[in-house]
């Protein structure tokens, strides 16, 4: 064992701050989807449309026809040149692998009774809303400004976690509205905990319609943008250090050069749904989407 007795104060830190990171690392872990351990879940469960982001109509509970017997999707490569470009944008948070390895104990919905079938297809949206939140109580307990409600949150992520385990039929009867209403009500303290200590003035865009909106160098540093709608939005060299993004609808949002270093709330599946480049700066807890131009 490493002997501390002589480590300096900013010893300490760098090993503080090592240790939070590899603690962001482990919460997130089952939180992103793993289709090695999943049947193919949300190419079944979930219903879509023919539009701009689906070439064909699907019904929930009917299996997509670009899927193979091995649960793989046969066309993943050119997903957005077929017209599947709604595929590219999701991520089940972990719940696939969840529901198809513990929920149903390694069951294949394919060779299960048409009965557990049907609850599989019933079951996964439910935990797949709830891992959603997992991945925000998670985000909100590593973020230092809302320390003072971190047991209120630890609380919550806890009894979010032991929701995700019930039995298909508890599951199927989760009443999950009521329940993110009550994790909402701890994240928005934590939205205003964190932007308290922001620079520049207070930007309140909750619910905004910002949709094709000209913000090419904005500064909207700790912005609340929670359920903005930005579709098609010019946010190219805009400063959103410390915004609260939180179900803004990012669809074709231009983040060409944009800082969001410090944002929180932010999702993969909003990320995949923008635009951006090499020059985008993003937080720790996404990846840069492989569609975007080419990393620096």
């Amino acid at each position: 064992m490493r002997d501390t007795t002589a480590d300096t104060p900013a010893d300490r830190a760098v090993d503080t701050t090592a240790d939070r990171a590899a603690g962001r690392a482990a919460g997130r872990a089952g939180l992103r989807g793993d289709c090695e351990n999943c049947f193919g879940l949300c190419c079944v469960a979930l219903p879509f449309a023919r539009s701009a982001d689906f070439a064909i109509d699907k019904p929930a509970g009917k299996a997509c026809p670009n899927l193979g017997e091995d649960h793989r999707c046969g066309i993943h490569a050119q997903l957005r040149q077929k017209g599947f470009t709604g595929c590219t944008v999701y991520d089940c948070f972990g719940a696939g692998q969840k529901v198809s390895q513990l929920t149903f104990g390694g069951r294949d919905w394919r060779t299960a009774s048409r009965a557990d079938a049907r609850r599989m297809a019933d079951v996964f949206p439910v935990v797949r809303q709830l891992h959603e939140l997992l991945w925000y109580l998670t985000e909100a307990l590593t973020l230092p400004a809302a320390r003072p409600i971190h047991g209120e949150l630890s609380r919550a992520l806890e009894t979010t976690e032991e929701l995700t385990r019930l039995n298909p039929e508890e599951l199927a009867a989760l009443d999950v509205p009521a329940h993110r209403q009550d994790v909402n009500a701890l994240l928005l303290k934590t939205s205003e905990l964190a932007r308290a200590g922001r620079g520049g003035r207070k930007k309140e865009r909750r619910g905004a319609d910002l949709m094709g909106a000209r913000l090419k160098g904005a500064d909207l540093r700790g912005a609340n943008l929670r359920g903005a709608y930005l579709i098609a939005a010019d946010l190219t060299g805009a400063d959103l250090r410390g915004a609260d993004l939180i179900g803004a609808d990012l669809r074709d949002t231009d983040l060409t050069d944009a800082d969001l270093t410090g944002a929180f709330f932010l999702t993969q599946p909003q990320l995949n749904a923008a635009r951006g480049s090499a020059g985008t700066r993003l937080p720790e807890s996404v990846t840069r989407p492989v569609h975007w131009t080419p990393q620096l």
